[in-house]
């Protein structure tokens, strides 16, 4: 079973607090013809295309000059990223034995790599899967990448344990997984998608959906899951499976909307 995650646009390049032996990306040919285009952009394009503030453009102008695709990355990928989908990987607290499963097992998506593995060493950029960017491949990042991950993808997807077929499962967004070309994957493709219940209803909130997927990511990687059918078993974070709401490909896991901070000051008052 591979798994599938959305990178995070904030970063963090402090140093690691732990010995980590780190690798190239995969796909690093690819990131160099793109990096040749990203130098090209100015602060005014960035700003026009990301739809950012002038310092944010300032920032990422620097990142993209400064970006050299053959010298080695500063940071492994699953612990620059710092978003929410990390903090439920929290990749930091993971044994040895388990990054070196998530190794052969995880793969973060990326619109400057394509596939990242968590320990491949990456330097400081953004670059949104979903922005317009002209390349001689076409007029967007899906056009640049093509079939490139699909076909890394494949190369590495391990068949399910009691099927013939590779599982992937996609734990990634929408924008990202667009990515992978469905005309050349192989495999059977499992989403799961998580809500929360409140006054009988269910609603998708995605700052508690990211951290969901990246706490399936990990207790996935933890528990060693190849066999698709006990993906159900999931219970991290108080969710729990929902039969009802699932359907063949699409698995749903609910659990009661947790209080904000400020409910839990009021109510305790």
């Amino acid at each position: 079973m591979l798994i599938l995650l959305s990178p995070a646009k904030n970063m963090s390049f402090d140093p690691v607090d732990r010995a980590l032996e780190t690798t190239s990306p995969v796909l690093i040919d690819q990131t160099r013809i793109l990096s040749k285009t990203t130098r090209g952009l100015t602060q005014a394009k960035l700003r026009a295309m990301m739809g950012i503030n002038a310092d944010l453009a300032k920032l990422n102008y620097e990142r993209f000059q400064a970006f050299k695709a053959d010298e080695p990355g500063v940071k492994p990928a699953a612990f620059a990223f710092n978003g929410e989908v990390y903090r439920g990987l929290d990749a930091a607290s993971l044994s040895d034995d388990d990054l070196a499963y998530a190794q052969d097992h995880l793969r973060l998506l990326s619109g400057m790599y394509g596939a990242l593995r968590p320990l491949d060493a990456i330097h400081p950029y953004r670059l949104e899967m979903g922005r317009k960017l002209h390349t001689r491949r076409g007029e967007n990042l899906y056009d640049f990448w093509g079939k490139h991950i699909a076909k890394h993808l494949n190369e590495i997807n391990e068949t399910d344990a009691d099927e013939d077929t590779p599982v992937i499962l996609n734990l990634a967004s929408n924008e990202y997984f667009k990515s992978v070309d469905k005309k050349t994957l192989k495999g059977r493709v499992i989403t799961a998608t998580f809500k929360e219940e409140k006054d009988g209803q269910l609603r998708a909130l995605m700052v508690y959906a990211k951290k969901a997927r990246g706490m399936m990511a990990r207790w996935a990687v933890q528990n060693r899951i190849t066999n698709a059918a006990d993906l159900v078993k999931f219970d991290g974070g108080g969710y729990r499976f929902e039969a009802d709401g699932s359907a063949d490909g699409n698995l749903l896991f609910t659990r009661p909307q947790p209080e904000t901070l400020a409910q839990k000051k009021a109510r305790a008052a």
